[in-house]
């Protein structure tokens, strides 16, 4: 039986074309044999180079998931064949070449060439934001600043001068590289090089623009408008897709990465989804009970809020009060949130009025506490000194 071709490159069936590229460039460096010379790896080489060329096709991946072997026949067989032959022997297997540029100081076969002169994909661009803590957690629309490459609106991206148009490189015949054949103990490759000329570009621009110098793109600034999701983090990335560098003769241009970084907030503090805050109860609040008003975030309003919360009596110091479900949303599922944990600190006065003085200290006799002639340390000592807090909901 036939060995399943996601297995022989060790990735699963919903593997997307990145992840198999990077899979099958990663053994085919290892069992190429030029470097393994282990018995077996030439035959194993053979079977992920046919694996690739079937599963980097999606016409012939989707007959292969559909049919299996049945449904591909010998459509990939070339693949398989004789490493040590032609480039031909190959058939259109580019990646492999560009898999083993590296090793002989070129591309080969017609891969580099045909990426090279043809459309390339722009490069990605990355832009910084510093949020405030409410548009990180409710979410915020940004108006962005970005500076990429695109087309130059003069020569319309061709580079020349307007009235003139670039010209077929004479060096490379404008294929976009140049050719060389190099013999070797396992047969002939030929070696690919970017045309020194032209770049790989195949044309050559004699009378060059005078706004892009000839490259048929310049830096532009652009003002891009982007949702940040509620709940965003410190170092949170948000790909903007194809706000990047324009590509290059009809390439896809590239992607936009947001990095996030969000300022601290003075009355809250943040772990994951949990929010955390602290508030001030008089020692009367935490031995009485009491009504409080505390902040909170109100989804509904888009903003913080005060909300009343009952304080139990005898709370004591460091108490920490629960309120589910009311901390911040996970980024891409608003109506999941963490809790939102509110810690009491009870405040002991300093200074009390003769009054207030004399009333504690009936309290303190009643508790038969000795207390100082000029203070009720011990007394408050004994009665918030020694308690450890707890959760309430």
């Amino acid at each position: 039986m036939a060995q399943d071709l996601y297995s022989l490159l060790g990735v699963s069936r919903g593997a997307d074309k990145e992840e198999i590229k990077q899979a099958y460039r990663k053994l085919a460096r290892k069992l190429h044999p030029d470097i393994n010379k282990e018995p077996g790896a030439e035959e194993r080489f053979k079977e992920i180079n046919r694996a690739y060329e079937v599963l980097s096709d999606e016409q012939t991946r989707a007959r292969y998931d559909r049919f299996g072997e049945q449904g591909i026949g010998t459509s990939a067989a070339s693949a398989g064949g004789d490493y040590g032959g032609g480039v031909g022997d190959f058939g259109d297997f580019s990646d492999l070449f560009e898999a083993f540029g590296s090793m002989f100081g070129g591309g080969f076969g017609g891969a580099g060439g045909r990426r090279a002169g043809g459309p390339q994909r722009g490069d990605d661009r990355r832009v910084d934001v510093v949020l405030s803590f409410t548009e990180s957690v409710f979410g915020v629309e940004k108006d962005l600043d970005v500076q990429t490459l695109q087309s130059c609106g003069t020569c319309q991206g061709s580079g020349a001068k307007p009235g003139t148009k670039p010209s077929t490189c004479g060096t490379c015949a404008g294929a976009g590289q140049v050719r060389q054949a190099t013999r070797t103990p396992f047969g002939t490759f030929t070696q690919v090089a970017t045309c020194p000329e032209c770049r790989g570009s195949g044309q050559v621009v004699t009378n060059p623009c005078a706004d892009c110098g000839g490259k048929g793109r310049k830096v532009e600034r652009r003002n891009i408008e982007i949702q940040v999701p509620c709940g965003v983090d410190n170092n949170t990335r948000l790909r903007v897709g194809s706000k990047g560098d324009i590509g290059v003769k009809g390439g896809p241009a590239g992607d936009l990465y947001v990095f996030i970084a969000v300022e601290q907030d003075s009355y809250f503090k943040r772990d994951g989804q949990n929010l955390y805050s602290e508030v001030e109860v008089s020692y009367l609040q935490a031995i009485l009970g009491s009504k409080i008003k505390v902040k909170v975030l109100d989804f509904e309003q888009r903003n913080i809020q005060e909300k009343e919360i009952d304080v139990a009596a005898g709370t004591q110091p460091g108490k920490v009060i629960t309120l589910e479900k009311q901390g911040v949303p996970r980024p891409g599922n608003p109506m999941k949130r963490g809790d939102h944990l509110i810690t009491l600190k009870v405040a002991i006065p300093q200074k009390v009025s003769r009054e207030e003085r004399d009333l504690l200290e009936k309290l303190a006799h009643l508790h038969g506490e000795k207390v100082k002639k000029d203070g009720i340390e011990g007394f408050f000592s004994n009665l918030f000194g020694h308690s450890n807090g707890g959760d309430q909901k």
